[in-house]
């Protein structure tokens, strides 16, 4: 029934949603996947995958792929009493990002059915809890009395009401069935069986409490072919999965047991009173017509085996430091790199670099260093450096920086080192102006005419700027020849240019480490104070960006880049210059679309980012930079 569907999967690379997704596949499903791990190794290229924080996924990101039926897994929960740490990790990961998904699905013309990974959870403990151990399981039924064990209980309920909401609104338009699942366990899983197995591997002492418990436990294959089973039937509101057998902890020692015959075992004081819970699963057999299939006798043994390969299908995220150089004042960048830090959903710190210790950027930064200049700055002492303190990534953000990190790109790579700059002769060829005329000149590219000999250009006015370095620093405009020959004589190695009247615009990408051009923003620079645009706008220029296309191949860029285009009275382009780096207003094309902290991040931990689209703002947006105060 699903086969040639469209499927979101929130939490696919989780223990059920992997076993899921090797399930869809099987019955030819077109599958997207969204998880904040990063990508298992070894699955199809045919999934889409998007890593992150769903908190953060755009409801473009979703409406682009029109999914037809969804299954929401995504969710954090602690396996024992819950820490207070969990209260805001409880908000942001079930109550805010459930909200969030269904915000962004809900008016999906295409959408037809919802299927929520709920919990038994919400039941009344007091129905199934006891101070004595108990003969036989509760059953559970769904019609059972309902008072949430715990945050995550609580979480699951309020998600089942607004799914009921949202279907007594769309009506037969939008199915929606909850769930409610008992206790999971699975192949790589965090679930008290998966802990015991790699404890009794590394012949540790295993503890135990309450072993006369009475738990409902499901394998993870089971409940995955239970959500598709209730996805393809007509099964709507609350329905219970699992395997409908209670069993005692004590039968899991038994037949770990037989795999571990000289397994330690102690028993651990508690004074939780003893569960005996089962899934009433008769409704779940009416909707679907089956029943979960697999025992503890027949899934220990494929579990221990799993764990003795090693053969680990999730990629483990160590967590890491960003540096970012030269922060300065650079608090618009600063704020673009951490959002792209909480999308991504990474156990990651900022660290601001400067060589002045007085720099306003320190104070939008987890740690700062005072980086010595790069002049005193061997780089196997900025490796050391990025080692001591688990660096990673390192964004630069001035001129004067980018060949020493060009020039040393590869030696950090080598050690794990991941920097935002593109090749050592790209960057020359850019902070070179001279250099960068006669590239794209003989390339046939518009750009403005530029010698370092004002005899070689006829012009009534002119520009005259530094060959190297910013293009605004001893920025002489307008100048008449001989204003503009003497204007040169204070500059160190003086260029000149014909000044032409026309609009300016600014032009961002990002270019990938596979050479693609990810997208393109073009702004027009409103106002530009000190070389920098104070208000900018954004404009759908699709020559502009083509241009900008054309010229990042030709120039081999990487990462994020601004070009700088005069576009004359008479509609006629003129390249000014390329900076390789992040601009000062290149955070107005981040809010438009132009996600490049995102990309760099998801291509410095080994993602092929040609997953993720580049989504552009449908409507125009304006920046206006101003100042403000921040109050500590």
């Amino acid at each position: 029934m699903l086969t040639g569907k469209k499927v979101f999967i929130s939490g696919g690379a989780g223990v059920i949603g992997q076993e899921l997704v090797k399930k869809l596949l099987q019955r030819g499903v077109e599958v997207m996947v969204g998880d904040i791990k990063p990508r298992p190794h070894g699955w199809d290229s045919s999934i889409i995958y998007r890593q992150g924080d769903l908190n953060y996924i755009s409801c473009q990101e979703l409406q682009r792929f029109q999914p037809e039926y969804v299954f929401h897994l995504a969710a954090t929960f602690e396996r024992s009493v819950e820490t207070y740490e969990f209260w805001n990790e409880n908000y942001e990961h079930n109550v805010r990002l459930s909200h969030h998904l269904m915000h962004c699905l809900k008016d999906i013309p295409t959408l037809r059915k919802v299927v929520f990974a709920s919990s038994y959870l919400i039941y009344n403990p007091a129905t199934y809890t006891f101070q004595e151990p108990a003969f036989e399981a509760v059953n559970l039924k769904e019609e059972g009395e309902i008072y949430p064990r715990n945050l995550c209980g609580v979480a699951k309920l309020l998600h089942e009401m607004e799914l009921q909401f949202l279907h007594h609104f769309r009506g037969t338009s939008l199915q929606t069935v909850s769930a409610r699942i008992y206790r999971s366990y699975g192949k790589n899983s965090r679930d008290i069986i998966s802990r015991w197995i790699r404890a009794l591997l590394r012949d540790e002492t295993i503890t135990v409490f309450r072993k006369e418990g009475l738990f409902d436990y499901i394998y993870a294959e089971d409940g995955a072919e239970g959500l598709i089973r209730l996805a393809e039937s007509d099964a709507v509101g609350i329905v219970n999965l699992g395997s409908g057998r209670a069993r005692r902890v004590q039968e899991v020692l038994d037949v770990l047991a037989l795999h571990f015959p000289h397994m330690k075992v102690t028993e651990g004081d508690s004074d939780i009173p003893y569960e005996a819970s089962q899934a009433d699963m008769s409704l779940f057999k009416k909707w679907t017509g089956w029943a979960p299939e697999r025992h503890l006798e027949d899934t220990i043994p494929e579990m221990i085996a799993y764990e003795r390969d090693c053969s680990s299908s999730e990629v483990r995220s160590e967590p890491f430091r960003i540096l970012i150089s030269s922060v300065s004042k650079k608090i618009p960048l600063l704020k673009s790199v951490n959002k792209a830090v909480q999308k991504l959903g990474l156990e990651t710190q900022i660290i601001g670099a400067d060589n002045n210790p007085n720099c306003i950027g320190k104070h939008f930064t987890d740690m700062f260093w005072e980086m010595p200049r790069l002049g005193q700055l061997p780089v196997t002492e900025l490796i050391r450096y990025c080692n001591e303190h688990d660096v990673k990534c390192i964004i630069p953000t001035r001129d004067g920086e980018l060949s020493y990190y060009a020039e040393h790109q590869s030696e950090l790579k080598q050690h794990g080192i991941h920097v935002m700059i593109s090749k050592p002769d790209t960057v020359q060829k850019c902070l070179d102006k001279q250099l960068f005329y006669e590239t794209l000149k003989n390339a046939g590219f518009p750009a403005i005419p530029t010698s370092t000999s004002i005899k070689d250009m006829e012009a009534e006015k002119y520009v005259v700027k530094e060959r190297f370095g910013a293009g605004s620093e001893s920025l002489g405009l307008d100048l008449n020849k001989e204003m503009a020959v003497l204007h040169a004589l204070n500059l160190k190695q003086p260029i000149f240019q014909p000044f032409i009247i026309g609009k300016e615009y600014s032009i961002d990408l990002y270019r990938d480490r596979m050479g693609r051009v990810k997208g393109t923003i073009v702004r027009s620079r409103d106002l530009v104070v000190n070389g920098e645009s104070q208000i900018t706008k954004t404009e759908n220029n699709p020559e502009l960006e083509k241009l900008a296309y054309d010229i990042a191949d030709h120039l081999g860029l990487y990462g994020h880049a601004v070009l700088q285009v005069l576009v004359d009275e008479k509609g006629m382009p003129h390249i000014i210059e390329c900076n390789t780096r992040f601009g000062g207003a290149s955070t107005l094309s981040v809010e438009a679309g132009l996600d490049s902290f995102y990309w760099f991040l998801l291509e410095s931990a080994g993602a092929d980012i040609s997953e993720y689209p580049f989504l552009r703002s449908k409507k125009e947006k304006r920046l206006i930079r101003f100042a403000e105060d921040l109050i500590v």
